[in-house]
């Protein structure tokens, strides 16, 4: 779950043709939660594969776009590189569901289902997220069964988050354990927990000239599955991006969820965050970690928490959520 598998969620270009404007007549209400109804968004270098939940609720009903995080994290929450499964992301999406709202949830480009959709490492660009997220919300907003639309972005999707929601318009967003600082913040943040202060020193030297545009040929073979020249577009692209500076931008209804044990990002994270907006607001919850479950302690004493389908998430961030969501007013 380190910062460095951020580089490696392959994404490809997304450009995706506008939605159906047709209005189909409202269908009946569903009989029980659907679980795993497939959904397919079609682009030119692949498809993006997810999973549509929907309420025992007359239509239409709000919904929400849960976007994953950094890494190889799939629309579940869980990651290919740790053991196990934490069901995160299914069971905030299922929780959800039995509240009144409906979810979308997918694997990113180059993620689970999705992997067909990547292209090569050094084409990769942080807008790619961006562009994707925007093209799912346009299908949930053309879709009758659907109110009002709220994405919802788990750490790294946080940024993807706030960025699609200004610019494609969603009615309202939630921030669930994102990050309030740049990209290069976090990464030397982590690192001085790691390494050598010269070692780290040398890493910020190179995140400058990355950020400027400027091409790093010499990097330490420690570093290289972080700054190897390939991935330099991709770190450049993302550097730009200040996730207090992007939620100022917008001008929906914001929740910062953020859990007090949480050991990737902060409380100061969320604070940058809500600070950072005047219609947001910031919400704690003791005790949960990044998967949003009930854990503490150190990376080691947590771990088990990421790998243990059985270890629910808790249950008054799904109250707060779909609260905030059901309340939310089409823009």
């Amino acid at each position: 779950m380190s910062v460095n598998h951020s580089v490696f969620a392959a994404v490809a270009l997304s450009v995706i043709g506008a939605c159906s404007t047709s209005q189909p007549a409202l269908p009946p209400a569903p009989a029980m939660i659907v679980e795993d109804s497939a959904v397919t968004l079609t682009t030119p270098t692949g498809n993006l594969y997810g999973t549509l939940e929907l309420p025992a609720r007359a239509f239409p009903v709000p919904v929400a776009l849960i976007i994953s995080g950094s890494g190889p994290t799939d629309r579940n929450g869980n990651s290919r590189i740790l053991p196990g499964a934490n069901n995160s992301l299914r069971m905030v999406a299922r929780g959800l569901a039995e509240r009144g709202v409906a979810s979308l949830r997918y694997d990113k480009r180059g993620i689970g289902a999705s992997a067909g959709a990547m292209v090569k490492e050094e084409d990769l660009r942080f807008d790619h997220f961006v562009g994707d997220a925007k093209n799912w919300i346009a299908r949930l907003r053309s879709d009758p069964r659907f109110s009002t639309v709220t994405v919802v972005g788990h750490s790294e999707g946080s940024l993807i988050g706030m960025i699609a929601s200004r610019e494609a318009g969603a009615d309202a967003f939630v921030s669930l354990e994102g990050a309030g600082r740049n990209a290069k913040d976090v990464i030397a943040a982590q690192l001085s927990a790691q390494l050598p202060e010269n070692v780290v020193n040398n890493v910020k030297e190179m995140m400058r000239k990355i950020e400027a545009g400027e091409k790093v040929d010499s990097v330490p073979p420690m570093l290289a599955p972080l700054f190897r020249r390939s991935v330099q577009p991709y770190l450049a692209s993302w550097f730009k991006y200040t996730p207090s500076s992007e939620i100022a931008k917008l001008t929906i209804p914001s929740l910062v969820v953020q859990g007090t044990t949480d050991i990737q990002t902060s409380v100061e994270d969320a604070k940058l965050l809500a600070d950072g907006h005047a219609k947001a607001r910031l919400f704690m919850i003791e005790g949960m970690n990044h998967v949003l479950k009930t854990a503490s302690g150190n990376m080691a004493a947590q771990m088990p928490s990421y790998s243990d389908p059985a270890l629910p998430v808790v249950p008054q961030l799904l109250d707060e959520v779909a609260t905030f969501i059901k309340s939310a007013k089409k823009q």
